[in-house]
């Protein structure tokens, strides 16, 4: 992000926040009452067939997203705590939270993907505008102008086999730091668009790594267990403190009303972003345009991808999505 030709940086270790919630009940209830819960999203795993068991127990659902907010959930979006700690990271006037999603985990022997949170845009976020081409945009440095810093806040339900968290506070190029132990009720609050991050091996790891198919769902049975269903099998089986349950939260975050009043009033189009990309690529010599027509093209984001390199960070484990792949 750039202000005044100055590239701001929010790599700052995260602040950890602990005994984040007097009443875990709440919580619970919340978990029970949100579930089913399915299998992550699709694009860590491209061109995956959607009938075979290809990808791991890592479930996850909205909370708050969009136009939907589930009934309780204020007890993550408004949370003084996680306000006045983003204020102070950030030193910032203004923060507005807009999303709250959980990520349910259990069994997974590799990491999982060592990235940086997706970002958003004015006028363009994962609603209007493929994934790729977001990603795009970060790490061209075309579009800083334009990019919404957005605070996370990372909260753990309990402590479980594995599960730590691997993140780069001094950059991809340095070792991580870990949050790992005694993660119970604990929070980190940072820069997770700006700073690259790996959840750990989740366990328990005498099963493997277990694979299940899109259509699979988690969900608790009413006797004290969680369960991992998958085309009318069991697939896992276990109470909730055993699986790794963490709620993230998200803010757009703003130094103060003018800032967000000046990086309001000039949205990007998606004709915008075409425009501005292919100026570069005239720039740099490259035969490669971008179209509406092409956006789709897995050629093209074959090519933007090798042209607007996302760094990897070092020391950084295998993910389990390239363990599947293999």
């Amino acid at each position: 992000m750039q202000e005044g030709g100055v590239v701001l940086q929010y790599a700052d270790p995260p602040i950890l926040l602990e005994n984040v919630f007097p009443d875990i009940q709440k919580v619970h209830e919340l978990l029970e009452a949100e579930a089913p819960y399915t299998p992550l999203g699709g694009w860590y795993n491209p061109g995956a067939d959607p009938h075979k068991r290809n990808r791991p127990m890592w479930f996850q659902n909205d909370w708050v997203h969009d136009v939907y907010q589930a009934e309780g959930s204020e007890l993550f979006l408004q949370n003084p705590t996680y306000i006045e700690a983003a204020k102070s990271f950030y030193d910032a006037e203004v923060i507005e939270p807009h999303s709250v999603y959980v990520n349910i985990m259990a069994a997974i022997e590799d990491g999982g993907p060592a990235y940086t949170d997706n970002p958003r845009f004015h006028g363009r976020e994962r609603a209007n505008t493929p994934m790729w081409i977001l990603r795009a945009m970060l790490w061209s440095d075309l579009f800083d102008d334009y990019e919404i810093v957005q605070a996370t806040a990372i909260w753990w339900l309990d402590d479980v086999e594995g599960g730590g968290l691997y993140f780069w506070p001094d950059g991809p190029n340095n070792p991580p730091r870990h949050h790992v132990g005694e993660m119970a009720n604990t929070a980190l609050i940072g820069d997770n668009h700006g700073m690259f991050h790996q959840v750990g091996p989740v366990g328990p790891f005498n099963k493997g790594t277990i694979l299940v198919t899109p259509s699979a769902e988690l969900s608790p049975s009413g006797n004290g267990e969680w369960i991992v269903m998958d085309q009318n099998e069991t697939m896992y089986r276990a109470p909730l403190h055993h699986y790794r349950v963490s709620v993230l939260w998200k803010a757009n975050v703003f130094r103060n009303l003018e800032e967000k009043e000046e990086r309001s009033a000039n949205p990007l189009s998606m004709q915008d972003v075409i425009d501005i990309f292919n100026n570069d690529l005239e720039q740099r010599n490259t035969g490669i345009r971008l179209s509406p027509d092409n956006v789709e093209n897995p050629e093209i984001i074959t090519s933007l991808a090798s042209i607007y390199k996302e760094p990897k960070p070092v020391n950084a484990l295998r993910s389990v999505f390239e363990t599947i792949r293999i």
